[in-house]
């Protein structure tokens, strides 16, 4: 473990006077936008504010080791380096505290995102990878602590595998021979976060050039660093990473306000991970935070006198200061008018951003006011109109909500009246609300021309020559071409390259294409995910395999908070196309067959969530999301490896369609809307109902989201007038999910003539063997009879 200080430094770079003073007056200016900040968030004109105080010139000495094509993936304090790298300006930063939604304003997440949240523009307005190889890049940040950890793993894992790749023609827009590093910034008290541990063990395996900034001031908001991590402090306990005769980290301690030490430990820190590719910690100790945590406290209540006074002898632009009087750099009267300068520079970015900000909203209040005023004059609630337009346009401040507010409430007053004035506020509000939506609910998913639900359908072509085998064969055979055809997909899972998966569905695909394209991994499904995420917002095309859908659960925030959102949260300035292949649904006992499909639906919009009934469904899911930019989890059917399908001659061409359902048996006297391994129970149950009598339609959802985006089952309900949700979730799971969709969103209650039912799983999970799977999910017998109470309740005379 290296300790550097500046009082004995020797070093090999020089600083000019010139330099030295720009990184003051930087420091002194981003500190001066924290300090307005949150007077802007007590003063009512920002929600919330959390800044990066304090760690002012540890971040612009870092800035100087960050060169293009360099990744970030921090947290909320990183301000004064995302300005120092100029990829952020005073005036962004407050944008970003006032919400403005103009991109053009505020470009990391237009208003989406908290302040203290950065990102770069990858893709240009078409959402084309820009040639990041030339850019100083920063992932979206997000808030859950340490969950920037895993993408970060992942971000350096692709110069690994760019300075390893042979020849592909995009390689060059992303990366110079893999020389970049992947920068990450977390807080002393974030290191107690299980992710931190699971991605500082992936990256000192993987041995990657991924650097770690831990930001130490002693707390995490109000709790000391004695509660929170062992020996207090994060450097000491990793001593044991330290590399010797094995692989392992470099790691340095440094003081946060040692101007000098801080920048030659960052430049050692490059050249280690930038020319060797090993991973770094910096434990950078001493920082302080002058405002505490955020707006919604002081840090008066939990900071003993003696620590507040520690703070401000140390705070590290004092100290800065102090080095330069010390050195002669410059006179105190010099360093006074940089202070001066700075600081107006900070409260004129502050009031240009404000202006641009209500500007907008005041020009729209007016013109809604003159249509309030408009149908005021004609309306018999023209006096109430009158006054709620006059409040409206007292307010110094207003929202966009508040106009919105007050057009619906003149609505909603005069719901009896037809004037072309009303007509006019009608036609107002429709265009207004679409526009502002817009702006806050776009790029769930991607809206590129790659988007997946432009792909279309390719259908399996079959032959007297084409082969019957297992199953697993078919998705073997798929991946194979793929991985042969695409230089940029990779694949990599517990047991996903040695054995060829648990499955046998990348049989000797390793030994094939090299361990660096099929590569087993640890138990650690959050950092699979963080490598999948990383790998994609590098231009690569990864497959990041999750044993068992069970264990989708250890990834599912990391999903759920980062992947899922990353479109949206920079409004489509950054994204990630992972494919996330996992297996599930029946098998055996409480932690190989569940099917939590519910809480993936719920948690993961912005995500596709495929449910392929068979592998030649599945790989044709894996060619469409190849050709596209979006991010999707295939769920595989754990029991239908075995299973004997036909390899179609088309394989490697063949697209499952997105979003499109399939009607594999057609009836007139149920609809059974169902997915995966559940099809071939419907199936084997519709048999056992034609000995009866009884008819049913069976369609195969294929897709979870998007659902049915072609309104078919509703076209199927309009025939039988009966439906059942078909699933092994539990109740009120993806069933209930499925019924919302038909019924309220394709208008399906209009053709019922019973009630709709569902059949899902008990409540508890499925208990071990074949009778605990009977009696715990539903069976070919369950459908069978629900099916008859539904039929004989509405024709009874069937049955007599």
């Amino acid at each position: 473990m290296n300790h550097i200080t500046g009082e004995a430094l020797q070093t090999d770079f020089e600083l000019n006077k010139t330099e030295v003073l720009n990184d003051y007056a930087l420091a002194i200016e981003s500190r001066e936008a924290s300090l307005i900040g949150r007077r802007e968030v007590l003063t009512g004109k920002a929600k919330f504010g959390i800044f990066g105080d304090g760690k002012e010139v540890a971040q612009i000495a870092w800035a100087k080791a960050f060169k293009p094509g360099d990744f970030r993936s921090g947290y909320y304090r990183d301000q004064t380096f995302m300005m120092a790298i100029g990829a952020l300006t005073t005036q962004e930063f407050f944008a970003s505290l006032y919400a403005d939604t103009d991109l053009n304003n505020e470009p990391a997440s237009g208003g989406r995102q908290m302040n203290g949240h950065f990102a770069t523009r990858s893709l240009d307005e078409n959402g084309q990878w820009k040639e990041l190889v030339k850019m100083k890049n920063s992932s979206a940040d997000i808030s859950p602590t340490a969950s920037q950890m895993p993408r970060l793993v992942g971000l350096a894992q692709a110069s690994k595998v760019y300075r390893h790749m042979g020849e592909w023609g995009e390689k060059n827009k992303f990366s110079n021979n893999g020389n970049e590093i992947a920068w990450g910034t977390i807080g002393n008290a974030s290191t107690s976060e299980g992710l931190f541990f699971e991605a500082i063990n992936a990256a000192g395996v993987l041995q990657i050039p991924m650097v770690v900034s831990v930001w130490d001031d002693d707390y995490g908001i109000s709790v000391h660093s004695e509660y929170q991590t062992t020996k207090e402090s994060i450097s000491e306990i990793l001593s044991g990473f330290q590399r010797g005769e094995k692989p392992g980290y470099e790691i340095f301690v440094v003081k946060g306000w040692d101007y000098p030490a801080l920048i030659d430990t960052y430049k050692k820190a490059e050249h280690i991970a930038r020319t060797e590719h090993v991973p770094v910690l910096i434990h950078v100790v001493e920082m302080t935070q002058p405002q505490g945590h955020s707006t919604s406290g002081s840090h008066e209540r939990y900071k003993s006198k003696e620590r507040l006074e520690w703070e401000r002898e140390y705070d590290c632009i004092r100290q800065m200061r102090l080095w330069i009087e010390r050195n002669g750099i410059a006179t105190p009267e010099e360093l006074d008018e940089i202070e001066k300068n700075a600081k107006k520079a900070a409260r004129d970015a502050k009031n240009r951003a404000w202006q641009n900000y209500l500007t907008p909203i005041v020009n729209e209040r007016a013109h809604a006011i003159g249509l309030l005023q408009q149908l005021a004059a004609v309306s018999a609630a023209g006096a109430e109109i009158t006054s709620m337009s006059e409040q409206l346009g007292k307010l110094t401040e207003p929202l966009r909500r508040d106009i919105l507010s007050t057009v619906r409430k003149a609505l909603r007053l005069t719901i009896r009246e037809n004037s072309p004035a009303r007509q006019a506020l009608e036609s107002w509000i429709k265009t207004y609300t679409d526009t502002y939506q817009r702006r806050y609910s776009s790029h769930l998913y991607s809206e590129s021309p790659l988007s997946a639900l432009n792909v279309k359908e390719v259908k399996p072509v079959y032959s007297d020559q084409s082969p019957e085998v297992d199953a697993r064969v078919v998705l073997r055979e798929n991946f194979d071409q793929l991985l042969a055809n695409r230089p940029e997909v990779l694949i990599f899972g517990e047991d996903s390259g040695k054995i060829g998966d648990v499955n046998q569905g990348l049989e000797g695909l390793q030994a094939k294409h090299g361990e660096m394209r099929v590569a087993d991994t640890g138990i650690r499904e959050a950092t699979i995910l963080g490598q999948g995420i990383g790998l994609a917002m590098r231009g690569l095309r990864p497959i990041a395999e999750i044993q068992y859908l069970d264990y989708l659960l250890y990834a599912l925030q990391i999903m759920s908070d980062d992947l899922a959102t990353v479109q949206y949260r920079t409004v489509g300035g950054q994204k990630a196309p992972v494919i996330v292949r996992t297996r599930g649904h029946r098998l055996e006992g409480i932690w190989h067959s569940g099917s939590p499909m519910g809480a993936i639906v719920h948690s993961m919009r912005g995500i596709y969530i495929l449910v392929p009934r068979n592998m030649t469904k599945a790989a044709g899911f894996y060619n469409t999301m190849l050709d596209s930019d979006d991010t999707a989890l295939i769920i595989e059917c754990l029991n239908g490896y075995r299973l004997k399908e036909r390899i179609p001659d088309n394989l490697s061409d063949i697209r499952t369609p997105i979003g499109v359902v399939e009607t594999i048996r057609e009836g007139k006297d149920v609809t059974v809307v169902t997915y995966g391994s559940n099809c071939r129970i419907a199936m084997e149950a519709a048999e056992e109902l034609t000995r009866i009598g009884i008819d049913i339609e069976i369609i195969d959802v294929q897709s979870l989201i998007p659902f049915d985006r072609n309104h078919d089952i509703v076209k199927s309900l309009q025939k039988t007038n009966r439906i059942i949700f078909f699933d092994e979730d539990v109740p009120g799971g993806a069933s209930a999910y499925m019924m919302q969709q038909v019924l309220e969103v394709q208008g399906g209650y209009r053709w019922l003539d019973s009630a709709p039912r569902t059949l899902t799983s008990k409540d508890h999970r499925p208990a071990y063997g074949s009778d605990g799977d009977y009696f715990s999910k539903p069976s070919a017998d369950d459908l069978c009879d629900l099916v008859i109470e539904l039929v004989k309740e509405a024709e009874p005379y069937r049955f007599a």
